[in-house]
């Protein structure tokens, strides 16, 4: 098959950030494929440029045997009016740009969201080259902006709304990362049309290491620093063990929410937490692996009513250390393998007496459930595994466009 894959937000390790699509892109062409990712190099999280155009509007890349189309968009930062013209520069790009590349003749065409006008930019080239379309929905847009305080009577919000569901009857099926999508979408359209397909881990990059005890008990956050990702009570955990001069904490990373932590690190005072710059995606293995705990947070929020599915939870179960998951999401990974703790969202007591808890068990029995947490996500949520349910929905897809 020759799959051309539409993410707006696509990118390398190297740029740090998810990557879904690099990881799908690599197995897939391992097994006989050739895939082409169409995104953007405006970075979503850095707020930056990742690439030198010069001139043109457009770079093509083979990186590690994946090529990539990159499209110039205009800078933005947080979630105003200049990210909309960002994501409408990128669609209107893509529609005038690809076509006139000369491209060998795609089989199929993934159109993934977080935003819906990527997808009808798929969808609209899907019909210029007379293949099957496939919609990805990572984000639930409209709902996830409404889930965020914007008006459903909003101008944009009812433009999306209409888009949303002329996406999804268009489509020839609908992947989903999410596990509980189905039951939005399937007040649209027949539920047999939707799959889901999680976000997963290329385990080879994130051997395992068995912990050792070391000078120091290391608490470790990396990813997005964003309002979703509910750092503070991470902060006001630090701040309660702070007498804890043997724990520290680490948040490792790159977001809008960076200058308002790090601006209440200071005004507390609190010596026992870093805020470090993010890295590539090849060099987060070393920070978990350095690590005894590994932190992740979720708001209380409607946004994760449809599930969730975290690159850095499957990241952090690769490395084999023990998880803390503050959350009240509907599915729970680390609840299903036995991977580490649960707590409620907002609560920095709990958090604190979990992380105790689990500072003072024994080297060996943390490093048991780091074990439990490998081996369920090596069954579960490698590349290759999601690799072969995506390789099934795209093949199923072309028999019947030609049978």
């Amino acid at each position: 098959m020759n799959i051309w894959i539409f993410n707006h937000h696509a990118l390398t390790p190297r740029m740090g950030g998810g990557t879904r699509h690099y990881d799908f892109a690599r197995e897939l062409i391992r097994r006989g494929h050739s895939v082409t990712l169409i995104a953007s190099s405006f970075h979503y999280a850095k707020y930056k440029e990742m690439k030198e155009y010069a001139d043109q509007e457009y770079l093509q890349e083979n990186i590690d045997g994946v090529d990539f189309i990159w499209i110039k968009t205009p800078p933005y930062f947080g979630n105003g009016v200049a990210r909309v013209k960002n994501m409408l520069s990128y669609t209107y790009k893509v529609l005038r740009i690809i076509p006139t590349l000369h491209l060998q003749q795609p089989d199929i065409i993934i159109g993934s969201s977080v935003h819906l006008f990527a997808v009808y930019a798929a969808y609209r080239l899907s019909k210029r080259y007379h293949t099957p379309f496939i919609m990805e929905v990572r984000d639930i847009w409209p709902q996830t902006l409404i889930d965020m305080g914007v008006s459903k009577w909003h101008p944009f919000i009812f433009l999306l709304g209409r888009l949303e569901k002329y996406l999804y009857k268009k489509a020839n099926r609908i992947i989903t990362t999410l596990p509980y999508a189905h039951e939005h979408i399937g007040k649209l359209v027949p539920q047999e049309k939707v799959v889901w397909v999680s976000n997963g881990v290329d385990i080879a990059n994130i051997p395992y290491i068995e912990k050792q005890p070391g000078e120091k008990f290391v608490i470790s956050y990396t990813g997005a620093i964003g309002i979703a990702n509910n750092l503070k009570v991470f902060i006001l955990a630090a701040e309660l063990l702070k007498e804890k001069k043997e724990i520290c904490f680490r948040i490792v990373g790159e977001g809008a929410q960076k200058e308002a932590l790090n601006a209440i690190i200071r005004q507390k005072k609190l010596e026992n937490i870093t805020l470090e710059a993010g890295v590539p995606k090849q060099e987060v293995g070393t920070i978990l692996h350095s690590s005894d705990v590994l932190y992740l947070g979720l708001k209380d929020s409607p946004l994760y009513k449809y599930g969730m599915s975290m690159n850095k939870l499957y990241d952090y179960m690769a490395a084999g250390r023990v998880i803390v998951f503050a959350t009240n999401v509907r599915n729970n990974p680390v609840k299903d393998a036995n991977a580490g703790f649960t707590v409620l969202p907002d609560d920095a007591e709990a958090l604190k007496n979990t992380l105790i808890k689990v500072y003072r068990m024994s080297q060996a029995e943390r490093n048991r459930i780091g074990k439990q947490s490998r081996a369920y996500v090596k069954k579960y949520y490698t590349i290759e595994v999601l690799a072969d349910k995506l390789e099934s929905v795209l093949q199923k897809e072309l028999e019947e466009q030609y049978a």
